[in-house]
């Protein structure tokens, strides 16, 4: 594995995070410091095994934020200097989302496609709604139930337009690439194919999961429709733009935390051993 994670305080707690490290074991973001494409020679020049060239280019890291059938909204923390993951706090309570019958908890290993942003300040042409100031969303949709903090290879197979609170809120669907039946999946097609009712089960879910909390239903762009891998891929890499107009300072990030050990030339860069003392606070 090429990084590693590390608790600190209690799980469902307040206080609890989870910081990453990479191989050499210096602290780095998952917002920042993880590449958005899975590199051919993978990070640290050793080769991997090279797939399908066009399947290729379609691999991308995903950072696991709540592994499936869980409820602890447990998120990369956008605002605090190296992007922790924690559970979230609402009105002062930790966050857990409803079961929406007859599912537990969420219904995929949910996570973020690192070096990626929905910028607030900028109009999604497609849905005329903003960004909602996070990284982009992945439902993974594999038979395996991962863990929160892990780092794996995914293939995009098409995306979902969620408008919560009059903000675009994308979610893409994706296999992770060592799933037994990673080969059979290209596009959103298959899903509807080799996993039938998982896409209408997705759109009840995200439809229905804040009713519980006393909120109006989800609205989506498209009526509800799932946009294909190609029209997934030109939301990534828009996301990924400005993700690197943010890193830059080119645009206003507002409280986002930038803090990167390893961004090229990026004005937030900080050293390793800058990075160590921010975890020891």
């Amino acid at each position: 594995a090429f990084y590693r994670t590390e608790e600190r305080g209690q799980l469902y707690s307040p206080d609890y995070r989870l910081f990453f490290k990479n191989v050499a074991g210096h602290y780095i973001s998952p917002f920042h410091d993880i590449p958005l494409k899975v590199d051919s020679t993978e990070e640290n020049g050793i080769p991997t095994k090279r797939a399908r060239n066009d399947e290729h280019e379609n691999l991308f890291n995903m950072v696991v934020e709540v592994p499936r059938w869980t409820n602890a909204k447990m998120e990369i923390a956008t605002e605090e200097p190296l992007n922790p993951i924690k559970q979230d706090i609402k009105n002062g309570k930790l966050r857990y989302v409803a079961n929406i019958f007859p599912h537990k908890g969420y219904i995929w290993n949910y996570g973020a496609l690192p070096q990626t942003w929905e910028d607030p300040h900028q109009k999604d042409k497609s849905t005329d709604c903003c960004g909602d100031n996070d990284p982009i969303d992945v439902c993974e949709i594999g038979s395996k139930v991962l863990s929160c903090g892990e780092i794996i290879h995914v293939k995009i197979l098409g995306i979902l337009a969620l408008i919560d609170q009059g903000e675009t809120d994308w979610k893409i669907i994706a296999i992770n690439v060592n799933d037994p039946e990673a080969s059979k999946f290209h596009d959103i097609d298959d899903v509807k194919k080799y996993k039938p009712g998982y896409l209408e089960a997705t759109l009840n879910w995200f439809r229905f999961y804040k009713v519980p909390e006393g909120k109006p239903e989800n609205q989506f762009a498209f009526n509800g429709e799932f946009k294909n891998k190609a029209f997934a891929l030109e939301v990534i890499k828009s996301t990924h733009e400005c993700w690197k107009t943010l890193l830059m300072k080119k645009c206003d990030g507002g409280a986002i935390s930038c803090t990167n050990v390893q961004v090229c030339g990026s004005p937030f860069h900080c050293t390793q051993e800058e990075a160590r003392s921010i975890v020891e606070l």
